[in-house]
């Protein structure tokens, strides 16, 4: 299997809401999650440049490196069967003031963080992206997931 690298954008509108996309294309097509996407190792990209660039492809906001705030990791082997992931998870400190257009990757919609376990997301984001997102204020989160059954087998790597 091969191993991918991405970045997690976790971007707020002035109503405290989190902006969210339904993805088009695999992975989880028709499924809701924060935009984001994968490194361009070819490049040597930095994960901060990575997102910084995702950032700008998918919403048109332009990030300074301390824009980000990188607050954990997930790493997923396994992961539908295709590929093992390493995703870095940035919360974005400037707020969003529009809705960004549709892209060919999906369309965009801000949500309550309240509604956004209601929503059709990847089931593994319950047990592994929204937790340590909820948790980005005790420190950095590390968390390490075996996918090959459902739930996925959990492990803490580093806590605060």
């Amino acid at each position: 299997m091969k191993f991918k690298i991405s970045c997690l954008l976790f971007i707020k509108d002035e109503s405290d809401r989190l902006l969210m996309i339904r993805r088009k294309k695999m992975p989880n097509h028709g499924l809701w999650s924060p935009p984001g996407g994968k490194l361009e190792m070819n490049t040597g990209e930095s994960p901060v440049e990575c997102a910084q660039r995702e950032a700008f492809e998918e919403t048109r906001i332009e990030l300074k490196d301390n824009d980000l705030k990188l607050f954990g990791y997930v790493s997923e082997k396994n992961y539908q069967g295709n590929n093992h992931w390493l995703m870095f998870m940035f919360e974005v400190t400037p707020v969003l003031k529009y809705t960004p257009k549709p892209i060919d990757e999906g369309e965009f919609k801000f949500f309550y963080r309240s509604e956004i376990n209601g929503l059709s997301i990847p089931p593994s984001d319950h047990q592994l992206v929204w937790p340590v997102y909820d948790k980005r204020n005790r420190g950095f989160w590390g968390l390490r997931a075996d996918c090959s059954s459902f739930p996925p087998d959990l492990k803490i790597e580093v806590s605060p």
